[in-house]
């Protein structure tokens, strides 16, 4: 587990050198740690290691992973796909939805957050090459949905997400300038509460930072290949 602990060092350093590089402090990107398929023990040694932020993939995975942890003071990200017959179990152990592309899925969420919680963060999942085969909202919608969620009393909409194609570093600016536009145009949006653009993985952390990433999704790199 030694090895988990020095590839999270690596992958900080990173993000360090990414921002320094584009004049931004490394205090304005989170570092989201994927821990889907891997253990409870690797997990462990990457929360010893320093990181408190977690991303899921499935939820009844996640869901074993948080009750088995649930005495580490762990942040849960779900970034996966989200059907409306998950969202009770969502709104209940998670802290962050980054894959909402519907509105049922936000006011579901909404509608079954524990009172006794804070609201649940939540982005938008962009589908930012129009790809069939990926989730998320089209551009084209993204005002009309912006509009129906901001006023949902038990979520926060803190930003936008996307999972681009391969080697489409363009798209990550293209997310920032839409971004830019939103709270251009939507006088409801705050940009201090509006300030998460969760983009960038374990072979492009560098480019999605350069864009104007504040929210990058690494797991490869700090855990090693899944098995």
């Amino acid at each position: 587990m030694q090895e988990i602990s020095s590839q999270l060092q690596q992958v900080l350093c990173r993000i360090a050198l990414a921002c320094d590089q584009v004049a931004r402090k490394q205090d304005e990107v989170q570092l989201l740690a994927v821990s889907k398929r891997q253990s409870i023990e690797a997990i462990v040694a990457v929360y010893e290691a320093g990181q408190h932020d977690f991303g899921e993939n499935y939820v009844q995975e996640a869901l074993q992973k948080i009750q088995l942890l649930a005495h580490l003071p762990l942040t849960w990200h779900l970034i996966g796909a989200l059907q409306s017959n998950k969202t009770a179990e969502v709104a209940q152990h998670f802290a962050w939805v980054h894959s909402v592309d519907r509105f049922k899925i936000a006011q579901r969420l909404s509608q079954q957050r524990p009172q006794h919680l804070p609201p649940l963060n939540i982005c938008v999942q962009v589908n930012i090459d129009n790809q069939d085969t990926k989730s998320g909202c089209q551009i084209s919608e993204l005002p009309d949905l912006v509009n129906a969620i901001l006023p949902l009393p038990n979520v926060v909409l803190r930003g936008l997400m996307i999972i681009p194609q391969a080697q489409n570093y363009q798209a990550f600016t293209q997310l920032a300038h839409i971004r830019q536009q939103l709270l251009a145009t939507i006088p409801a949006l705050n940009s201090q509460v509006f300030d998460t653009l969760s983009m960038g993985m374990s072979d492009d952390l560098e480019q999605a930072i350069a864009a104007g990433s504040t929210m990058v999704r690494v797991g490869t790199a700090i855990f090693g290949q899944r098995t």
